[in-house]
């Protein structure tokens, strides 16, 4: 019924079929025509045009509801999130860029690294001078030359290492079913070759499990030196109980270093000192 009206309708007051001294008003007839039957043929703009009759001094709902339908763009979700995802990944990519620039510049003024990048500049008969008149340009062109190789040999490791797409949360999400597929197979593997057959931990279970004890992440134990790790090796730290006795000397060794500094037998004397409130820092 109301489609058949407007068709009816639009016909007769189509700005085409009018004459020109007509047509502004059938132009804006017409406009109305389509309007009403927009409101009217969804049940959900039909039953806002209703609130609205009943409810005219709520303009600022009504206002919102108008501009919510008819305003507000449609546009697809997916879309939206898909853009979002990008988004965060290219800010992630541009904080890892600046990290490791950041790291970079910090190696390019250690002395140690500044020499063995000239050792490296020697041996592939790179000159550091240059063949400048502008005592500027060469110092310019030697700095080039040396963060060149520095960067090309420097391990950069941990939360500042190069940056790469491949740690990004687009990435990550793409790559998720494959991601727990090998976590279920991997979890998987260590039940029937640690549980079942009860086989002896090799180095890189050993390294799993000191991870696991000290809370990190692939970057962070990658982060430490040859030194470093043979020495969380030596102290068979994927022991869960071992692990326990050597965090607890740690502690008691911070402690120590604590108690031994200026500031905190000042920090002491202070709390003594307010009626003897208890101690809950490092006590």
């Amino acid at each position: 019924m109301l489609g058949r009206t407007y068709r009816k309708l639009a016909a007769q007051y189509h700005p085409d079929k009018v004459t020109d001294t007509k047509k502004k008003e059938a132009e804006e007839k017409f406009r109305q025509i389509a309007t009403a039957y927009e409101t009217l043929k969804d049940d959900e703009t039909r039953a806002d045009y209703d609130y609205y009759l009943d409810h005219p001094e709520q303009r600022a709902y009504n206002y919102y509801q108008y501009y919510r339908r008819w305003v507000a763009p449609k546009v697809d979700v997916r879309i939206v999130v898909l853009v979002t995802l990008i988004l965060i990944s290219v800010i992630q990519f541009l904080s890892a860029t600046q990290k490791h620039k950041e790291a970079l510049d910090y190696a390019v003024k250690q002395e140690k690294y500044r020499n063995a990048a000239k050792e490296i500049a020697r041996e592939r008969g790179i000159p550091l001078e240059g063949d400048f008149r502008n005592k500027k340009s060469r110092k310019e062109y030697a700095e080039q030359v040396l963060r060149q190789i520095i960067e090309e040999n420097v391990d950069i490791r941990g939360g500042y290492k190069k940056p790469s797409i491949y740690n990004t949360l687009l990435w990550t999400i793409i790559v998720l079913p494959y991601t727990i597929y090998r976590y279920v197979a991997w979890n998987f593997s260590w039940f029937i070759k640690y549980h079942v057959k009860k086989e002896d931990y090799d180095d890189d279970a050993k390294s799993y499990l000191i991870r696991r004890n000290m809370s990190l992440s692939e970057e962070q134990f990658a982060s430490f030196n040859d030194s470093e790790r043979s020495s969380l090796f030596k102290n068979e730290l994927w022991d869960r109980a071992k692990f326990t006795e050597w965090k607890a000397a740690k502690e008691d060794e911070q402690k120590g270093r604590l108690a031994a500094s200026g500031r905190y037998k000042r920090y002491r004397r202070y709390i003594k000192n307010q009626n003897g409130l208890p101690l809950s820092f490092m006590e």
